[in-house]
């Protein structure tokens, strides 16, 4: 709710009063909890954190012995993921507070995209090993990956466009191979 209010009314015209009423809360209860407007706001976003973030458990879930085919099956992974409500608000928030809360915006891709990153680094290492692939740095390989897969579909998805599902098979399939071609070191 207060993430609602923060996004519609932007950080500095929002109000702990407002948002007291919306959540059924008095001021001083607000307050009893929260410091002020910026640890209210550094709490929402936290809470959005955590309900944006995919646990390893569901990356790992998804994984098959074929590397193509679980690259493809994460980056579908992170577009749905990124297509929540949540997560499209928690985007949208960011992107206008990067300035103003800097570690909020790194927090939220280091603890949102860990799970999948610390897999995906382990994912390279397994397949550098087997002679599949070549990545000699697998935490920069892991944010390449998903920075190609992800990239534009996030960017349309929060700008409010809608993904043609077909275009979007296209591009995953697209940036899934362009990555592999590149860490195949043919």
């Amino acid at each position: 709710m207060a993430l609602d209010i923060f996004l519609e009314k932007g950080f500095e015209q929002t109000t702990i009063e407002e948002i007291a009423t919306q959540v059924g809360m008095s001021k001083r209860t607000v307050y009893a909890r929260y410091e002020d407007k910026s640890a209210l706001f550094k709490a929402t976003v936290e809470r959005a954190i955590e309900q944006y973030t995919v646990p390893r458990q569901a990356v790992e879930a998804i994984a098959t012995d074929d590397l193509e085919e679980t690259l493809t099956a994460i980056a579908r992974q992170r577009v749905a993921n990124i297509s929540k409500p949540v997560a499209i608000k928690l985007q949208r928030i960011l992107s206008t507070q990067s300035y103003r809360f800097p570690e909020l915006f790194t927090a939220a891709f280091e603890e949102g995209a860990g799970p999948t990153m610390s897999f995906l680094k382990d994912l390279f290492v397994r397949h550098t090993a087997r002679g599949q692939i070549k990545v000699t740095e697998p935490h920069r390989a892991a944010t390449a990956f998903l920075s190609v897969v992800v990239g534009r579909p996030a960017r349309m998805i929060i700008s409010g466009n809608k993904l043609d599902e077909a275009e979007l098979d296209k591009h995953l399939r697209f940036a899934v191979d362009l990555f592999l071609n590149g860490v195949r070191g043919r």
